[in-house]
């Protein structure tokens, strides 16, 4: 069972998000309607949830709020699901503990799969999130581009990232084995998942993802 609170100051998006998880037999799920930050931790604190699906944006909740709740509640992940916003904003909130992201359009199975990812420890990022942090242009001009783009999520685990900022170092897959206790077998599957996921053929594509999430400095 995994135990979910609702923080969004939209009636009908939190109405209609916590009628979708109860019809699931996995989510013990609960919502707050509290719209102040210090309520919001004190719900928190009362729900002990695993899992906080959080509109940052409809709460006003900046970056300094978002890490102030990861630090304060160690246990807890949190599924920020958001309207596109400002790019430095979005990518400040996954800097700031925000664990996956996803945008409002995002559907029934997206909203699942990303809850159980989460759950399990990955990093989910809706495609379309993804694409947009990957560039620099800004959202208007992307707009047309992101309506192309698939929104099928992308789960990524720590040890994952791990391999990928070592790859991004330029280690080779036995260096990375030694520094992370694993083997070189373990290490090469990972690498080929990593490439599978991402639909990259080779170390430089894995690279260039590196650069362009921002993962190297993590």
């Amino acid at each position: 069972m995994i135990s979910v609170l609702i923080a969004d100051n939209n009636y009908l998006s939190r109405l209609g998000l916590y009628t979708l998880l109860s019809s699931s037999a996995n989510f013990e799920v609960d919502y707050t309607e509290d719209d102040n930050f210090d309520n919001l931790l004190s719900s928190i604190k009362k729900n002990k949830p695993g899992i906080l699906v959080l509109d940052f944006q409809s709460l006003n909740i900046n970056s300094k709020q978002i890490s102030t709740i990861t630090k304060t509640f160690k246990r807890l992940q949190v599924l920020a699901i958001t309207d596109y916003m400002n790019r430095t904003d979005m990518q400040s909130a996954l800097d700031s503990g925000v664990r996956s992201y996803l945008l409002k359009e995002c559907d029934k199975e997206e909203i699942i799969e990303a809850l159980h990812a989460t759950h399990n420890g990955e990093r989910f990022l809706c495609g379309k999130v993804a694409y947009f942090l990957a560039n620099s242009k800004d959202l208007e001009t992307m707009r047309p581009e992101l309506e192309r783009v698939s929104c099928q999520g992308l789960g990524i685990t720590d040890r994952e990232l791990d391999i990928i900022r070592l790859i991004s170092e330029g280690l080779s897959n036995k260096l990375i084995a030694d520094k992370l206790e694993l083997s070189t077998h373990t290490v090469n599957t990972h690498r080929k998942n990593i490439m599978s996921k991402l639909s990259i053929p080779n170390t430089a594509g894995i690279v260039m993802f590196a650069v362009k999430n921002n993962l190297l400095a993590a």
